[in-house]
């Protein structure tokens, strides 16, 4: 029977992903996201309901393709304000002793040197149950804010990546030796500076020297998370990440999507099952089926689908404000419109769906899969994902929050839990561990931070 990891799914704003819910009254994210005992508390919750890991997304700039403006982004909080997550993870890592946290971080705006620094500095004092979600980032405003005039292409951002890649493996993986930290009191040496090298990377887009700041962590690199579904960002996925973060709409789309992960996997030379396929999926429960879909339609009553078409249409490239709201989008020749309707004729292929029923049907939990019912019916249908699927587990995406996480670990918890369906967590382990078994604290050797290493490590001594 195969267990579930679940990952916990938010970032540090109002309602990531449930724009207009901050007037719920059982909401508590418009004034607890900027708190550190909320995310403390969070964290705690998160722990003692079973979850492997509390993954952080976060972005720079603002949703300002609908209407040409962010006034509307604005005015519905659509993931704006919104702080910085990787600064609470120290707070809450030292509140926990199993849960995994893992914070989105753009190769397209910080330096790889300094993206090595911060992480190995979260490795170490959360001992090893950091993750980084890898990112390359899009929006125009941000862009301008980071001070990037020329906007690079899709797959050119990725193959940037790439090259960071191999920079932020080198300071990892090769630039300190496993022993060199002695510690001889004796002789004054705290580190043996001819175990400590410098990297000497010289690129197309990058040249770092090195040596890396920081001493092993224990992961040495953090866990990898990705979640590019494109050609180009499925590929980067196979080459480097451990966990992939998906979408899809329905079982029969995702268990196409995973088969076609697993085969990029093996193409890329790794073993299909050495990398982690997590599914987004928000689910609504209460004791009953029908007290859920009355929650559910209470929190319909409170959305912004305005603010939702906000955030779609910075997602997707184009302006829907300019479709006339009950026109059926089958009816029109733009190339990006149909590419925005094939996701939603996966959601319902009977609807004839205009922008404004999009609108509706996005305003909660935006276009993740909701799962609505009592604890049997939710784990029934859990079970049916990983079954059917592929999928190793899921990013559970709140609609209330901290409610919608909280209701889960009472309610579904002890469901999955009397079913024999949770992975059961080792305090002390790494991330890493908790996703792959003891002993896995470090990238396996055939990964890709080791196809090219460094003259120390070939070199006899």
């Amino acid at each position: 029977m195969k267990k579930i990891h679940l990952n916990a799914f938010t970032q540090c704003c109002i309602n990531h992903h449930s724009e207009g819910q901050w007037k719920h009254p059982l909401d508590g994210s418009a004034r607890g996201y900027r708190d550190i005992d909320y995310w403390v508390d969070l964290a705690r919750l998160l722990e003692q309901g079973g979850f492997t890991c509390l993954f952080l997304a976060d972005v720079h700039g603002t949703y300002s393709v609908y209407r040409g403006s962010r006034e509307t982004a604005v005015r519905h909080a659509v993931q704006f304000p919104s702080n910085e997550p990787t600064v609470i993870i120290p707070a809450m890592a030292h509140a926990t002793r199993t849960l995994g946290f893992a914070a989105t971080y753009s190769t397209t705006y910080f330096p790889p040197y300094q993206t090595a620094k911060l992480f190995s500095t979260l490795d170490h004092l959360a001992r090893g149950r950091v993750g980084w979600n890898i990112v390359t980032s899009y929006l125009a405003d941000a862009n301008a804010n980071f001070g990037i005039r020329e906007e690079l292409g899709h797959d050119e951002r990725y193959d940037r990546a790439d090259e960071y890649m191999d920079v932020v493996y080198k300071l990892w993986e090769h630039s300190w030796e496993e022993d060199a930290v002695v510690r001889d009191v004796g002789h004054d040496v705290y580190s043996d500076p001819g175990r400590v090298h410098t990297i000497d990377h010289v690129g197309r887009w990058y040249e770092v020297p090195g040596p890396h700041m920081c001493e092993p962590s224990p992961q040495r690199t953090p866990f990898l998370f990705q979640a590019g579904q494109s050609g180009r960002g499925t590929d980067f996925a196979a080459k480097h990440a451990e966990a992939i973060f998906c979408v899809h709409a329905n079982l029969e789309v995702c268990a196409r999507g995973v088969a076609k992960l697993r085969a990029a996997i093996a193409k890329a030379g790794r073993a299909p099952d050495e990398v982690k396929v997590c599914q987004g999926i928000s689910v609504v429960v209460a004791p009953t089926d029908a007290e859920a879909r009355l929650k559910l339609e209470t929190c319909r009553s409170y959305a912004s689908p305005e603010g939702s078409l906000a955030l779609f249409s910075g997602w997707a490239g184009i302006d829907l404000s300019t479709v006339e709201p009950d026109r059926p989008l089958d009816t029109l020749d733009s190339n990006a419109i149909q590419g925005v309707l094939s996701y939603f004729k996966d959601v319902d292929p009977d609807r004839r769906w205009t922008v404004r029923e999009m609108g509706e049907w996005i305003s909660v939990a935006s276009i993740m899969p909701k799962i609505v019912g009592s604890p049997a019916t939710v784990a029934d249908e859990l079970e049916r994902w990983i079954d059917e699927t592929g999928i190793d587990g899921i990013n559970l995406v709140p609609i209330t929050q901290p409610g919608g996480f909280r209701d889960f670990a009472e309610l579904v918890v002890p469901e999955l839990r009397r079913r024999g369906r949770l992975h059961a967590l080792t305090p002390g382990a790494t991330l890493r561990e908790q996703f792959f078994g003891p002993g896995r604290a470090r990238l396996p050797r055939h990964h890709a931070a080791f196809s090219a290493l460094p003259p120390w490590k070939t070199a006899p001594r």
